[in-house]
């Protein structure tokens, strides 16, 4: 990405970029709003689907952002991921930049305790929704030879308890350590690694933990701006993290969440 200045403005610009999008479940999806973010500045997407349930819901999008690469990716399903990036290496030969929004945990253990989680279902989600994003960095280091940034979508329950995110809380924690390691390790081949920790959004995959309601309105009373974030917001925030303007930014979790994670125990 290039930001073109113009006289005394600067404006971002993709224009030839090429990004792929994993997680897009549907329009109030946060990796949805930062593909037209993307789209917006002139990149060339590739966008997947999870199955053919959901490709009714995604297929529409792809088509407005005029994706040339539309795909299935179930991470769990061998051959998915690697077809994608072979299909992106065959038609463009290269990648720029990769959102990573996939995370997944089995009811039981989302809604249970940790304490109860099993060994297979824990295995699982960590499978899904970390793994996933090493394995992406694997397939996308040798696309990304004149370097490119790789990201992830975190939360808050990485860093602190937040009651009702169960085992999603040290599956989100390890995929932020593994941020670090990977930033570390591809920062020689100038490949970025960051993590957007978004606060609170009414999404399809929020829509699973329960009582939610009740996370948005001690988002609202306790964050500084006193306010939840929308989903353009974190979008706008994958923007600035593809884009030359943070070239010197890596193995870093941005938050986006209205300030909610620095209040720590203050009461009002």
């Amino acid at each position: 990405m290039q930001s073109i200045s113009t006289g005394s403005k600067e404006v971002l610009d993709l224009t030839g970029r090429k990004g792929l999008i994993v997680g897009i479940a549907n329009e109030h999806s946060l990796a949805w709003s930062a593909a037209e973010h993307f789209s917006n500045a002139g990149a060339q997407l590739a966008i997947t689907y999870l199955n053919d349930k959901a490709k009714p819901h995604v297929a529409p999008l792809a088509e407005q952002v005029a994706a040339p690469i539309l795909m299935p990716c179930n991470v769990s399903v061998p051959g998915q991921l690697e077809a994608v990036f072979e299909a992106m290496r065959e038609q463009w030969g290269r990648l720029d930049f990769l959102l990573h929004a996939v995370a997944w945990a089995r009811k039981e253990d989302l809604h249970g305790r940790l304490t109860d989680c099993s060994t297979e279902g824990f295995a699982e989600s960590m499978v899904v929704s970390c793994h996933s994003l090493i394995r992406m960095a694997k397939l996308a280091e040798p696309l990304m030879d004149k370097g490119g940034s790789l990201m992830t979508l975190s939360y808050y329950g990485a860093e602190k308890v937040v009651d009702h995110y169960n085992v999603m809380g040290p599956v989100k924690a390890a995929l932020e350590a593994s941020v670090r390691y990977l930033a570390h390790e591809l920062g020689p081949k100038h490949i970025r690694v960051n993590a957007i920790s978004a606060g609170a959004v009414k999404t399809r995959a929020a829509s699973g933990i329960e009582h939610f309601d009740e996370l948005l309105n001690e988002t609202m009373r306790k964050a500084p701006l006193r306010r939840t974030v929308d989903a353009c917001e974190v979008g706008r925030a994958a923007l600035l993290l593809a884009s030359d303007y943070t070239t010197a930014i890596t193995g870093e979790v941005l938050y986006v969440d209205a300030g909610f994670h620095i209040e720590g125990m203050v009461f009002h």
